[in-house]
This record gives C-alpha cells, structure tokens and sequence, in this order.
C-alpha cells in the first residue's frame, strides 16, 4: 500500500523514492509484524483468560502437560495473522498477483483452523473440526487459488529438483499428445503440498515455542529463495526457474518473521498463549503456497525437515500399529516420543530449533551444489 501511495510523489516528497527497493520495506515488514503482534498479545491473552478460551490438553498425552499447560489460552494465531496481513499489506506491492494469493492462503487456512479451535475450546467439541471437513477446506481454499495461478499463468507447471543442474520438469511437456491437461497436474500436486505442510506445522505445534522456530528459520529461507528466484540474473547464475515478481515474496516471508518473533516473547516456555490450529494451520499454508510460488516446492522437504519428520513419526506410528498391534515410539508426533523418553521440554526445543537452522542453511547451499 505505502509503495504505490509514495512512490509515485518521489519527485515532491523527500525520501519517498526508499519506498521502491524491496530491501527497504522486507526490513520494515519484519519491524511492522513484530510491533503489531507484540502490542496486540497482551490484551489478548487477558480476553481469552476472562473467557476462559483455553488449549485442550491430550488425555493420552505426557502427564506433565495437564500440570503445567492446563488452563493456557489458545488461539493466539489470531495475532499472527493480523501482524503477517496488516505488515504485507502495508509494506508489499499489491499489484503482484503472488502477494495476495499468499494471502487468501494464509487466511483460508486460518479460518478452518480458527473453526476447529472454536469447537475444541467453546463448544468443547475434544476432536475439534472433523478431519474430512479439514481436508474439504485446505481443497477448496489451495486449489482454488492454485487454479487461478494455473490460469493465468503466475504459476508456472514446473517441479524443480534440487541439487541437479537443468532438473526443472514441466508438467505440461510429459506428454506431448495433450499438454493443457497434463498441466493441471500441477495444481492437483500443490494441493497435496498445501495439506502436507500445513498439517505438518499443526503436528509439530505441541510445545512451547517448538513450531514457530522452524516456521520462522523455513519463512527467512524462503526469503532469501524469493528474492533470487524474482531476479532474472540470479536465477540464470544459480540455474533455478525464474519467476517474474516472485520477488515481492520477500516483504510476505519477512512479515512472518516478525510476528513469529512477537508471539515468540510470549510463547517462550513456560508458554503464556499458544497458537492453536487457527495459527499452525494458517502457517502451514503459507509455507506452502511460498514453495509453490517460488518452485522449491521439493527442497521443503529439507528446508522444513522438522514438519516432514514430524508428518513422518504419525504415519509410521499409525501403519505400524495397525500392521503389527506394535507402536514404533513412545508416543506421536516425534517431539513426544523424546517427552516419554525423559528429554526436558526446553531441550527438545532448542535442539529442533538447532536442526532447523542447520537443515536451511543446508537447504540454500544446494543453490550453489547444482
């Protein structure tokens, strides 16, 4: 907003010309969000503790969480989300058609998961949002912004492969026979990209502070892949897909890392609020559609390692069970099964922090490996 209000009064405005270098407004998107979400969490917390809008704690889940997270109140993605739209809006172009399907993403995803916490915490429904009608809505709101990508061509039909140099495969030239529908291939796969992340950031949101660490180190990574990706020398240098405006991502990808950072102040163990699936789902998704946007879609998978091993530790716990009457850890999601195992809750979480800044410094160097 505040680009194409001032950039174009550069000439009679001193000043008004740093309104046009991403550089400038990424660094004023990450102090906006920040400000934002750390203004907003202290009124917060006291109007969801007066409702008494608190997290449901697992039954079967370690002992020590009905101790110490009872009564904790929840949906403080709320506040993220606010901090991320209110920063993006101010401070990204919004003439660029991946800035607001970010947005629809971010915001679909928060309103499903803002419907599962509100059944869980007011309706004191234990499961929350049933999982088909999850599914129905992470569908209708990815694959419909997909489809317009797909469209109008902002989204480009192509899978690349990190690591390989010329690895790019485009959907729509597997079989000449009929490109057009083998194209929307592609958004049916981005789809599957959306659940995937998004319920692999809800999956890992179980300890204090333990999800917005990664979220935060992949949304910096993802940065950095915007800004490259959106410049035609840098994406000719590093052999990747260029994507016009992919760019502009940057101010969006930064704008999470400051809200990440206010709720952070408050999320910090001992936990004052948690994000709740309205914040974890929302996340997911943003993490997602910024993969599909830039074409990393594939290096996610080391990027946000954590999710997919979080993601991971569910389906082998379930398949295994269900095989052979056996469970495979102590407890799923993985961060649990390190619970049971007598690990303290801090140590957990500084050390998949660790490995979540190790696996995205991991994930940027492939730029230069290919």
């Amino acid at each position: 907003m505040l680009y194409h209000l001032l950039v174009p009064l550069a000439d009679t405005i001193p000043g008004a010309n740093v309104f046009r270098y991403q550089s400038f407004r990424t660094a004023w998107a990450i102090i906006t969000a920040l400000a934002v979400a750390y203004v907003l969490f202290p009124t917060f917390i006291n109007y969801m503790k007066k409702l008494k809008m608190e997290q449901i704690i697992r039954e079967d889940g370690p002992a020590s969480h009905r101790l110490d997270k009872l009564g904790t109140p929840t949906m403080g993605g709320v506040c993220i989300l606010v901090g991320i739209a209110v920063s993006t809006l101010l401070w990204a172009r919004l003439d660029n058609p991946y800035v607001w399907m970010c947005l629809v993403v971010t915001l679909g995803y928060g309103l499903i998961g803002f419907v599962d916490d509100y059944k869980k915490v007011i309706e004191k429904t234990p499961d929350g949002l049933a999982g088909r009608w999850k599914i129905l809505g992470q569908v209708v709101f990815g694959g419909g912004v997909l489809a317009y990508g797909h469209v109008s061509g902002a989204i480009l039909p192509v899978l690349q492969l990190p690591f390989l140099k010329h690895s790019a495969i485009d959907f729509s030239e597997l079989w000449v026979g009929a490109p057009d529908q083998l194209g929307w291939l592609f958004p049916l796969f981005g789809v599957f990209v959306l659940a995937a992340v998004s319920n692999g950031v809800n999956l890992t949101d179980g300890l204090d502070g333990l999800a917005i660490g990664p979220v935060m180190t992949s949304a910096a990574t993802y940065g950095v892949l915007a800004y490259v990706t959106g410049n035609a020398k840098f994406a000719e240098y590093l052999d990747i897909t260029y994507v016009n405006g992919a760019g502009e991502l940057t101010v969006a990808c930064m704008a999470i890392v400051g809200a990440g950072l206010g709720f952070l102040w408050f999320n910090a163990y001992p936990a004052q609020v948690f994000m709740g699936d309205v914040g974890s789902l929302a996340l997911g998704g943003l993490l997602g559609i910024l993969a599909i946007c830039t074409k990393h879609e594939m290096l996610f998978v080391l990027v946000g390692g954590i999710f997919v091993v979080e993601n991971l530790s569910v389906i082998i716990q379930v398949a295994g069970f269900k095989l052979t009457g056996k469970r495979v850890f102590a407890m799923a999601p993985l961060h649990h099964h390190y619970e049971k195992q007598g690990w303290s809750e801090p140590k957990i979480i500084v050390r998949f922090w660790i490995i979540s800044i190790v696996l995205a410094l991991v994930g940027l160097s492939t730029l230069k490996l290919r």
